[in-house]
Parts: C-alpha cells; sequence; structure tokens
C-alpha cells in the first residue's frame, strides 16, 4: 500500500509517525488508495526551518525567473492533466470531468501569476519637498502557510502556492489529510519544475498537531486558509497574538434571487448546477434560492423534476453526472442536516437519503435534496451543509428577497434571475456578498478575477486575479533625499 510521504528541504520524506489514516475511494469505501501518516510537530517545524533557511536564496532570485519556475509548472501540469484528474476523481469523488476543469483552473491561475512575475510594480510618488523622490517598492513576508481544504486539492492549493513563491517567500503547504494524493502530485510537478530545496514544502498531517506547530511557528510569518468558520477563526485568534498577517476564506451559504420575469428554465438550470454540482461540497454553491411567491410553485416543479434526473456514480464514469460526497464523516454530516430540516418544519420535497442502486451503496452517495417551505430562521437556510441540499424560500416580493438574502453572516456569492435592469443594478448595489451573478449560478470564477468574499465568510486581502500578489507582499516607501543638506523645518 502506498504511504505518502512529506517533502521537506528538496527531499521525499516518510513521516515516522505511527498515528496514520486510510485514504479511501469515496464512490467505492471499501477501496484503500493509501495510507496518510499523520506527522508529529518535530516533521512540521522542520518543514518551516527548512523553509526559513530557503528564504534568502529564494528572495534574491529575480522575480521574472520565479515567474518561469511557476510557468514551467504549469506546463508540467498542463502535461499531467489526465493523472491529476483521474488522482483527484478517484480521491475526492466529483466527477472526471469536474476534475479536468479544476486542473484547467489551477493551470489557468500559474499562468496568470507567471506574469505577475513580471508586473511587480510599485509607484512613484511626486514629493512636495525639492530634490526628494518617492516611491515604492513590493517584499516578501518570508515564510508562508498555505492551509487548503479537500474540495479543490488542486485547484486551491496553486492559487496560494504560486503567487507566494513569485512574489519571493517560501512555502510550507499543509493540505487536508482526505486528499494527499493530488497534494504530492502537484508538488513533484513543482519540484520538477526546478523549485529550489526549501523553497516548497509539504506536510501531511492533523490540523491540531501537524497544523498547529506551522502556524505558531515564529518564522512564519503569514498564513492563507481556506476552509470552515471553526477552524479559521481558531487559527486567526492565534496568529493575531503573534501580529501574523492571515488570509482566511470561510464559510458561505449562497443565495439565489428568482424574480417573476426570469427565464424560468435558465433559473432552474442554473440553480441546480449551483446547488447539487461537484455534490454541494462548494464554498460558492448554491444553497438558498429566494423565489417570488408567485412563480415559487412552478419553480420548485422544475426544480424537484431536474434534481431527480440527475445520474449518481462514480466519477469515473462519463456518463455521471454527480458523484459521491468526500467521505463517511461528510456523508454523516449531511445526513444529519437533511433531518435537521424535517425537524425544523420544511417539507421534504425531494432526495432526503442516501442513493439507491447496488453500485451507490459502498460509496457516499446523496440524492440531490430540495426543502420547500424553508423560512429564514431555519438552521438549513442559515448554517453551511456542504452537500447537494438545496432551500427554496418564497418571499413576497424583490424587497423582501434582499432582505432575505442579506440575512446571513456569510457574504462570498450570490446571483439573481431576472430581466428587469434596475432591479439588477439594485441588486448588485445592495447585495451583501464578495462575488455576485447575474442570470447564471452562484458557483464559477476566472483566474484573473478576484476571489472572495466579506462579512464572516472573508479575512484580508482577495485571491487571484489583480489581488492575487497583494497578501503575499509588504508594501515599502522609499524617500531618497539627494539634496545633500539637512532638512529645515517640520519633520512631521
Amino acid at each position: 500500500m502506498q504511504t505518502y510521504r512529506n517533502f521537506i528541504g528538496g527531499k521525499w520524506v516518510e513521516s515516522v509517525s505511527t498515528n496514520h489514516v486510510e485514504n479511501t475511494n469515496p464512490a467505492r469505501s471499501d477501496e484503500v488508495l493509501g495510507r496518510v501518516r499523520l506527522s508529529t510537530r518535530e516533521e512540521a517545524r522542520r518543514a518551516v526551518e527548512a523553509a526559513s533557511e530557503a528564504f534568502r536564496e529564494w528572495r534574491a532570485t529575480p522575480a521574472p525567473v520565479r515567474g518561469r519556475i511557476v510557468a514551467r509548472a504549469a506546463r508540467l501540469m498542463e502535461d499531467d492533466r489526465e493523472n491529476l484528474a483521474t488522482l483527484l476523481t478517484r480521491e475526492e469523488g466529483k466527477t472526471l470531468n469536474e476534475s479536468r476543469g479544476e486542473i484547467q483552473r489551477a493551470i489557468n491561475v500559474a499562468e496568470f501569476c507567471a506574469g505577475e512575475s513580471r508586473r511587480m510594480n510599485g509607484e512613484t510618488i511626486g514629493s512636495e519637498l525639492p530634490s526628494n523622490f518617492a516611491y515604492t517598492i513590493k517584499q516578501p513576508h518570508g515564510v508562508v502557510a498555505c492551509v487548503t481544504p479537500w474540495n479543490f486539492p488542486v485547484a486551491i492549493p496553486v492559487w496560494k502556492i504560486a503567487p507566494a513563491l513569485v512574489a519571493g517567500n517560501t512555502v510550507v503547504f499543509k493540505p487536508a489529510t482526505v486528499t494527499p494524493a493530488t497534494a504530492v502530485r502537484l508538488v513533484e510537478l513543482f519540484a520538477k519544475a526546478g523549485i529550489p530545496p526549501g523553497v516548497l514544502n509539504l506536510v501531511i498531517g492533523n490540523g491540531s498537531e501537524a497544523g498547529d506547530e506551522i502556524i505558531n511557528h515564529p518564522a512564519v510569518r503569514a498564513i492563507s486558509f481556506t476552509g470552515s468558520n471553526g477552524v479559521g477563526l481558531k487559527l486567526y485568534e492565534q496568529a493575531a497574538r503573534r501580529g501574523v498577517k492571515v488570509q482566511a476564506e470561510m464559510g458561505g451559504k449562497n443565495p439565489v434571487i428568482v424574480l417573476e420575469d426570469a427565464d424560468m428554465n435558465l433559473a432552474v438550470e442554473s440553480t441546480a448546477q449551483g446547488a447539487f454540482g461537484s455534490a454541494g461540497q462548494r464554498c460558492t454553491a448554491t444553497s438558498r434560492a429566494i423565489v417570488v411567491d408567485k412563480i415559487a410553485d412552478n419553480f420548485i416543479e422544475r426544480m424537484i423534476a431536474r434534481a431527480e434526473s440527475y445520474k449518481l456514480g462514480d466519477g469515473m464514469d462519463a456518463s455521471t453526472e454527480i458523484g459521491p460526497v468526500v467521505d463517511g464523516s461528510q456523508f454523516k454530516s449531511v445526513l444529519r442536516y437533511i433531518d435537521i430540516g424535517r425537524e425544523d418544519g420544511a417539507s421534504l420535497v425531494c432526495g432526503g437519503s442516501p442513493a439507491d442502486g447496488a453500485n451507490l451503496r459502498k460509496g457516499y452517495f446523496i440524492k440531490p435534496t430540495v426543502f420547500a417551505g424553508v423560512t429564514p430562521d431555519m438552521r438549513i437556510a442559515r448554517e453551511e451543509i456542504f452537500g447537494p441540499v438545496l432551500s427554496v424560500i418564497r418571499v413576497r416580493d424583490f424587497d423582501e428577497a434582499m432582505r432575505v438574502a442579506n440575512d446571513s453572516e456569510y457574504g462570498l456569492s450570490s446571483s439573481i434571475f431576472t430581466n428587469d435592469a434596475a432591479r439588477i443594478f439594485r441588486f448588485v448595489d445592495e447585495i451583501e456578498t464578495g462575488m455576485t451573478h447575474i442570470n447564471s449560478p452562484t458557483t464559477g470564477g476566472e483566474a484573473h478575477v478576484p476571489f472572495g468574499g466579506i462579512k464572516s465568510t472573508g479575512i484580508g486581502e482577495r485571491e487571484q486575479g489583480s489581488t492575487a500578489l497583494d497578501f503575499y507582499t509588504e508594501l515599502k516607501v522609499v524617500y531618497v533625499d539627494y539634496t545633500g543638506r539637512k532638512r529645515e523645518g517640520n519633520l512631521y
């Protein structure tokens, strides 16, 4: 059985830990893909020390040279696309087409960040003093910790690692223990691209031990995290005690508003894609459908038909539309939320149980689920479920729809379906999310466009696009006085 190894100081090293978990295929829970040894604090400490030792030389490497290495990694990912997609499908569960899409997103991000290596520009600022020159430069922090989740185990690491490296930081990468194979392969490709020893390090282990050691190590000067609110806020509290810069992308409870003039076919199909694609395991997944009462019955009827039409199965089967949730723990969590919805009085109109069929019983498959009669105070309307569950909330009109949409602690993504230009622009002005879509799903994004949320969803600078390097650099202001004289007057 394969045992996944750490990558520390340019060498692949098997953990000495006796604690381990098995990496299984969520479509066939009896198929063991490999063993994960849960790294010790000492191993995590060595990874940080290796990154710290490598920082000075990597920082001194010209940014375009760093960018060329990241660009080579993008080409290697492209060459390895099918292998990566297969690994991703087998250990995370999404369909092969979804995996291919994720790999392409990772390639696009790496390409974009490589290009940014030639645009690490500051600005010149006219001084109010004669014969004085003021300008700004961007400099790296040092060691950056990248802590990533299991739902996008290739794309999310790349959109953290690539800008961190281009900016001149060294990296300690701690992936989710549920998806070790993709993490190992990704680091193999970066190493093959020419990353010097110690510049990129991989540690596979629990957040409570390896993760805790990494984020509290004094050499770690910035932390980029994607995951749950509970873990993210705890990490933020710990880092704040050391004055460390934190970027955290956390939960979402993304609404779609459907108004009476919407294209109903488009609204239903887009909402279903957002709610059930990737088994609902996307931070941008559509969780709440807020529908004007006049058209709600029609919307619900069509949504039931669409949900029941999906084919569930192993993501390696080309005909599969929805794969399993990632593991037994997530499976139980989603089913528990379905029970909570029933207990709170919502009307279960579709799904709500493990999938039937001999080929599905060994996997963590849950039928696409639709609740009607949901009120904004119910837990299924307020808490992130992270599974194929959609809550439909009826409202009187656009104004009530906006109040309900914004009545959430989260603020990641949103969408509206209408052809009324005035209400579209009111929606854009008033919706409390970091990203929004008009007549399209709440999901999706592009490599050259910023990504992130507000309220309890996001802390720190946005990721990707024109903001990709903001978190990974410090701005330094430089004053050059070439008068050759002592400055007179108020020095502020």
